[in-house]
C-alpha cells in the first residue's frame, strides 16, 4: 500500500511516499481503508507530534474510511463489523489504509461526508478535553480562543457555541476573523501581539473570561493569564509560535483560585487516550449528526498532493481544516 512518511531530522523534502506491506489487524482492531484524513499542524512539530532525533515516522493522526478486516475480539457486542463507516485518532493515517483500536473508533453519522468525518477524532477530541473534561465550560461563560482560525481554535468556537458559550477569538487576519462571523464568534480581536487584555475586559464587564484555550505557545501566555476571571482555567494545546517558556503571575494565580492545564496524548497510555471517546459519542456527535456542528474545512488536497497539503498549512493561509483525500 502507499504510505506518506516524513523524515525526523533537518533535510530539504522530508516527506517521501513508500510502498509498505498492508497491515494485519491485531486482536482488538480493525483495518480501515481510508477515504480521508485530516491534516495536523503539531504531527510535523519535533516534540510535539513528531518524536525522536532521527529516521522517520507514517505520518497522519485522524481519518475516516471503512472495515475492511477486524481482529480476533472484534465481534458483533463492539458494534463494528466488516463494512462501518468509521473514524478515529490513530497513526499513519496519510495512507491507503490504517490499523483503528476499536477503543477510539466512532461511528461516521449519516449526513457526515468523508472528508467531514477525517477532521473531526484528533481535533474534536481536544476540544473536548479543552472545553468539556478540564475546561467545565458552562453555558453563558466566556471563552477566549488564541488562534481561532487554526484547526483546534474553530473547533473550540463552534463546540463552546454548541455548549451555550460566548467566544473571543483572536487572529493576525481581520479576513480570518471575518470568514468565523457566521459561525458565532462573538467578538474577533485583529492581533499576533500580546495586547488583547484591554479589549478582552471591556467585552466582559472587568471580569474577565472563566476559559482560555491557547493554541499559540508562550509568547501570549502571561497576557492570556490576565484575561481570566476568578477561578478561571487556562487550557494550553499547542505551541506554533516555538516560545516554550514565559512568566507566570504567582500572586494572580494564588489570589483569584486560577487553573492551568495542558492537552497531550504524547505521555498518555492507550486506556487513558480512549477513555474520553465514549462520553464525546453521548455528548457532542448528536451535534454533528443534527447540523449543529459541522467540520470547517478550507481546502482539501489529492492524495498525490501531501506536500502541498503541508506547504499551505505551514503558510497560515487557512481557515479551519485541510484535508487529504486518498480515495478519489
Amino acid at each position: 500500500m502507499k504510505s506518506y512518511w516524513m523524515h525526523i531530522g533537518d533535510m530539504p523534502n522530508p516527506i517521501e511516499l513508500r510502498d509498505i506491506p498492508t497491515p494485519k489487524p491485531g486482536p482488538t482492531q480493525a483495518l480501515v481503508k481510508i477515504h480521508a484524513a485530516g491534516l495536523n499542524r503539531g504531527e510535523f512539530i519535533k516534540g510535539h507530534g513528531l518524536h525522536g532525533s532521527q529516521g522517520a515516522k507514517a505520518i497522519g493522526m485522524e481519518g475516516a474510511g471503512e472495515i475492511v478486516e477486524v481482529g480476533e475480539k472484534v465481534t458483533a457486542a463492539t458494534g463494528f463489523k466488516v463494512g462501518n463507516r468509521v473514524m478515529a485518532r490513530c497513526g499513519g493515517t496519510f495512507a491507503e489504509y490504517a490499523l483503528m483500536d476499536i477503543r477510539e473508533m466512532m461511528p461516521i453519522p449519516i449526513k457526515v461526508s468523508w472528508e467531514e468525518a477525517s477532521c473531526i477524532p484528533l481535533t474534536f477530541l481536544v476540544t473536548y478535553d479543552l472545553l468539556v473534561q478540564q475546561g467545565k465550560l458552562k453555558a453563558n461563560d466566556w471563552l477566549l480562543v488564541n488562534g481561532v482560525s487554526s484547526g483546534v481554535g474553530v473547533a473550540s468556537l463552534q463546540m463552546a457555541k454548541a455548549l451555550g458559550a460566548k467566544v473571543i477569538g483572536t487572529s493576525g487576519s481581520q479576513t480570518k476573523l471575518n470568514k468565523l462571523l457566521p459561525l458565532g464568534l462573538d467578538v474577533g480581536i485583529c492581533s499576533r501581539a500580546p495586547d488583547f487584555y484591554d479589549q478582552v475586559m471591556a467585552t466582559t464587564e472587568g471580569k474577565g473570561v472563566q476559559l482560555v484555550v491557547n493554541s499559540v505557545g508562550g509568547s501570549v501566555f502571561a497576557e492570556s493569564l490576565r484575561c481570566l476571571c476568578f477561578q478561571g482555567r487556562l487550557g494550553t494545546v499547542g505551541y506554533v509560535d516555538g516560545v516554550l517558556n514565559a512568566p507566570i503571575d504567582i500572586e494572580a494565580l494564588h489570589a483569584k483560585r486560577l487553573t492551568l492545564f495542558g492537552v497531550s496524548n504524547k505521555l498518555r497510555t492507550s486506556e487513558q487516550r480512549a477513555e474520553p471517546v465514549q462520553g464525546f459519542v453521548k455528548d457532542i456527535l448528536p451535534a454533528f449528526a443534527d447540523g449543529r456542528i459541522q467540520s470547517c474545512i478550507d481546502t482539501i488536497f489529492p492524495f498525490a498532493e501531501m506536500v502541498a497539503a503541508k506547504a499551505m498549512m505551514e503558510s497560515n493561509a487557512h481557515v479551519g481544516k485541510i484535508v487529504l483525500k486518498v480515495i478519489a
